[in-house]
């Protein structure tokens, strides 16, 4: 963990894209100190992107522009802010996606990565974005969790997990058509997602999570009427990574799977594909959800919905799940330091 004056984590935060509410949502969690019992924030971006999110959340921050954030002093009441002086707000549209403010996303968001690796900051938490841009201004992937992976150097499986409610849902594919999402449904993918989430919610203090597998079939196959995949293969795997200690269970009709996850029988559900865990999490909770980036050395979260760009501007933007992702980023982080202290 970074070291200053107390036991809090240090967390960057990023804006997001400078078209999108992350700017506005960002000024508002900062002025008013809502946070300051979680983590020790620190600015990551263009002091003009911040300075029209206050405009548009309509407060006003005292700003303290500092090189880097071990140069952070949190004891004057300022937000602290590596103003990194290359985003101008005002050559982009508002609510409109745009290839190079994708482009400086991605920038900001590599320029963070770069205080994590060097041991300055304990985690990320990043204001929404807008993948398509990012893509565009010429990040090539699918999303922000395999460029974070490919900035790391990281090599082995990893998962994006949404958080809502106490419930940890993940899945065994992503950000990928349907077609080739069928072709990554196999006994090792399924076995790292349910071993990947357990190991992530043990992380965050759930001593043993009861884990529930989706069925990738309607009515989890009907005993072999619409595919046999359940018996075959999914059925298989989950005994086999029960057997080694983990909590879990299924396949479960996709259907109802989430109903009971709500009601409180299960603490995660492993979803097959995107949409089929996505739908659920997000009619759940679509302004409170939280979107982690599990398996890397460094923390990250973000708000689970996105860039809002109907909305952006009218200082309406809700923070909640931004708040959640700076209060999971920080207890992920905490739990981290333990692990590790007492490995030592």
């Amino acid at each position: 963990m970074a070291t200053n004056t107390n036991e809090l984590p240090v967390i960057a935060l990023t804006p997001g894209d400078c078209t999108g509410i992350g700017p506005e949502q960002i000024a508002r969690v900062l002025s008013d100190d809502r946070l300051a019992d979680a983590a020790r924030l620190v600015v990551v971006g263009d002091a003009r992107v911040l300075e029209m999110g206050m405009a548009h959340a309509g407060v006003k921050l005292k700003l303290e522009r500092i090189s880097s954030p071990k140069a952070a002093n949190w004891s004057r009441g300022t937000v602290q802010l590596v103003d990194l002086g290359n985003t101008d707000p005002a050559q982009f549209p508002l609510g409109k996606a745009s290839a190079e403010s994708g482009r400086l996303t991605g920038e900001t968001l590599s320029r963070a990565i770069d205080f994590s690796r060097a041991g300055e900051v304990d985690a990320i938490t990043f204001a929404p974005l807008n993948k398509r841009a990012m893509f565009d201004g010429g990040w090539k992937f699918p999303d922000e969790h395999k460029m974070f992976a490919s900035l790391l150097g990281h090599k082995t499986y990893f998962s994006e997990m949404n958080v809502l409610d106490g419930q940890w849902m993940s899945r065994v594919t992503g950000h990928q058509s349907l077609r080739e999402a069928l072709d990554g449904i196999h006994p090792e993918s399924i076995t790292d997602s349910i071993v990947l989430v357990d190991r992530m919610m043990k992380r965050a203090g759930v001593a043993k999570p009861r884990i529930a597998v989706a069925a990738l079939n309607p009515h989890a196959g009907e005993n072999g009427l619409f595919g046999r995949d359940e018996i075959e293969m999914i059925r298989p795997t989950v005994e086999a990574a029960a057997k080694t200690g983990i909590a879990c269970t299924g396949p479960y009709p996709a259907d109802t799977v989430y109903i009971r996850a709500f009601a409180g029988e299960f603490d995660s559900v492993v979803a097959m594909y995107h949409d089929q865990g996505q739908i659920a999490t997000k009619l759940r909770g679509f302004n409170r959800g939280v979107t982690v980036t599990a398996g890397l050395e460094t923390v990250f979260t973000t708000p689970s919905h996105g860039t809002a760009f109907d909305i952006v501007g009218k200082g309406v933007a809700n923070t909640g799940a931004l708040e959640s992702a700076v209060r999971l980023a920080a207890k992920l982080v905490s739990i981290k330091v333990k692990e590790a202290a007492y490995a030592n």
